[in-house]
């Protein structure tokens, strides 16, 4: 488990704020309306640590507790949540070659990832296979000293701008079960990878959503991780569980910042002679609005505080991204609704947390598959 020095943590969040109040708030409209990647911020955030924050510090990163990390997402995601996947894509693959890779691989890939001179994410979603992973198609041959891939990966953030990915293949694809012939690949750029086209979207904008095409692609065989064939599907589960908590927190701050938006504006919106806060059909949905904010934070850090301690827990990162994610989703529609017509407008922030919102109840696993493992869990446990 990494530690943290409560004064360290409380500087760190400062200077996030900092950044931004400063950097971030004042340009995220016109990266956001012009769906434009935002390289400037992206330098700011390797200045910042923020593509190596939960590597280990033995391999240059900040080695932050998941406590710490999801308060810093909540924070970035309550002004604009589609950054916080830039890193947090890249830290998935950061976390498989930590956890799961061999100790030459870390010390070979892990400080350049933490630098953020190599930048990129996970590809796993395949155009017949999101929720369902072992029914990928993608496959691995192995051929003397590398292995050669064919297949296609979609919606695969980073995919565009970022140069390297953990590849989820079949090297077995007759195995019995699927995820016995399933294996992940450190997949940087090069012949044979191509990138098909930027995919557009509703919101999550600036951030690149790509399809990656692999046609006779070689990779060396040391660039399996771990390498062993067949525990690709076991190490993705594996990051999973940071994985959701992080679009848990993505939700959080999103539910925040729509809360924050929607008061400030009906402390100053006046109808009858009065602020609007003041009457008692906005109060109502402020009062909501704020108790689904707090219970999604509690919910995430609760998750969070069972990963730093190593406990299992899917059952609690799937209840914390399940609820915050909601809590997201209606906290944005409720914000707009407290906006009236200004919050149908492009002149103010309400809308780009309502095209954000729906991502987090689709993203690293469906809601509706969410309360499916949070159910099996429950009984499992039995109940406790």
């Amino acid at each position: 488990m990494h530690k943290i020095d409560p004064a360290d943590e409380a500087q760190l969040f400062a200077t996030i704020d900092r950044w931004v109040e400063r950097e971030v708030a004042p340009r995220v409209r016109e990266f956001d309306h012009a769906d434009k990647w935002p390289a400037e911020l992206v330098e700011q955030m390797k200045e910042l640590g923020l593509f190596g924050a939960t590597v280990s510090p033995e391999y240059g990163g900040l080695g932050l507790p998941a406590t710490t990390y999801a308060q810093i997402v909540m924070k970035i995601s309550a002004v604009w949540m589609a950054i916080t996947g830039i890193f947090n894509s890249h830290l998935m693959l950061a976390l498989a070659v930590e956890k799961f890779g061999t100790e030459p691989q870390r010390r070979h890939w892990l400080p350049k990832f933490a630098s953020g001179e190599i930048r990129g994410g996970l590809a796993l979603t395949e155009p017949n296979a999101g929720t369902d992973l072992q029914a990928i198609r993608m496959t691995a041959r192995r051929d003397k000293g590398d292995y050669v891939i064919n297949g296609t990966k979609t919606w695969i953030s980073n995919g565009i701008e970022g140069s390297c990915f953990a590849l989820l293949v079949k090297t077995n694809p007759e195995a019995s079960p699927r995820y016995s012939g399933m294996s992940l690949f450190i997949a940087p750029k090069g012949p044979g990878f191509t990138v098909g086209r930027k995919l557009e979207k509703l919101g999550y904008k600036s951030i690149d959503s790509g399809e990656l095409v692999f046609q006779d692609y070689r990779v060396p065989a040391d660039h399996l991780i771990g390498e062993v064939e067949g525990r690709g599907f076991t190490q993705v589960a594996g990051g999973l569980e940071l994985g959701r908590i992080n679009v848990a927190a993505r939700g959080v701050g999103i539910a925040e910042g729509a809360l924050k938006l929607a008061t400030d504006y009906a402390q100053l919106r006046q109808t009858f002679g009065k602020p609007i806060i003041e009457h008692q059909a906005i109060a109502l949905k402020i009062g909501e609005m704020a108790t689904r904010a707090r219970a999604a934070r509690l919910l995430t850090l609760d998750a969070a505080q069972a990963f730093d301690r190593g406990d299992r827990c899917d059952m609690e990162a799937g209840m914390a991204k399940y609820f915050a994610s909601e809590a997201a989703l209606e906290n944005s529609i409720e914000s707009m609704r407290i906006h009236g017509a200004y919050g149908y407008s492009k002149e103010y922030d309400i809308e780009r947390l309502y095209r954000d919102a729906p991502l987090t109840c689709i993203g690293e696993g469906t809601n509706e598959m969410q309360r499916l493992i949070i159910a099996r869990q429950w009984a499992r446990r039995g109940a406790a």
